[in-house]
């Protein structure tokens, strides 16, 4: 395990200080286990792909308790998953084939400032481009979304339906349904994960096949083992 440094947020973070508390945290995991970087060196096999926030207070390892190498991660603003966004397919595809992980977990989390703006009219700037991808998930189900009177309690809903929305595009890719058809374990999830009190919900939207898919989505001609 990863020492855990305790850590104090009363002072201003300098430029300074990020390099001290690197040299700090080097000392203190090296004093618990002298061999965990040469073994960190050696190369990775996460088994799990994570595609989350950028906000600064979702970090993946440490909300989970795991340590680096545990999981391979991807941030963008509001963990949106789209067919367009090369770096993230980049990812995926590189997660999948090359890294083999076994699971894609798609986290969003309540309060998220991008889900926030982009149910709202007031433009942001180029962001605004970004946000319509979420804006298309409200039209999606705006039935449901609508009838809920408060703001808040509409906006959590928004951003449930986001991370589900980025589980089924996940699983419309010739990425993830190639690793299907090969017969290889891949299974994608849904969570949001709350600031409040710092525990995950699974959405129960795990997919391990294109099962679900309507017939439109699913590819042909897709690769098998050799």
């Amino acid at each position: 395990m990863c020492a855990k440094l305790e850590k104090q947020h009363t002072h201003e973070i300098t430029y300074e200080g990020l390099l001290k508390g690197n040299k700090d945290w080097v000392a203190a995991t090296l004093e618990e286990d002298p061999s965990f970087f040469e073994r960190l060196s050696a190369g990775q096999k996460p088994p799990i792909l994570w595609i989350g926030c950028s906000d600064s207070r979702v970090p993946a390892n440490q909300i989970t308790n795991t340590n680096p190498g545990d999981i391979f991660v991807h941030r963008n603003i509001a963990n949106v998953v789209v067919h367009t966004d090369m770096n993230m397919l980049s990812v995926l595809d590189y997660a999948v084939n090359v890294l083999e992980v076994e699971h894609v977990i798609v986290c969003g989390h309540y309060g998220c400032g991008g889900v926030a703006a982009a149910m709202g009219n007031k433009q942001h700037g180029i962001i605004d481009n970004w946000l319509r991808n979420i804006k298309d998930t409200y039209r999606l189900h705006f039935h449901e979304l609508d009838i809920i009177s408060d703001p808040v309690e509409r906006g959590n809903r928004l951003v449930e339906l986001n991370a589900i929305e980025g589980v089924f595009n996940l699983s419309k890719t010739s990425i993830v349904q190639n690793r299907w058809a090969n017969g290889k374990k891949l299974s994608v999830h849904g969570w949001v994960y709350s600031l409040e009190t710092g525990l995950i919900k699974d959405l129960n939207v795990s997919v391990q096949s294109n099962d679900h898919l309507g017939s439109v989505f699913k590819i042909e001609g897709l690769t098998t083992s050799s």
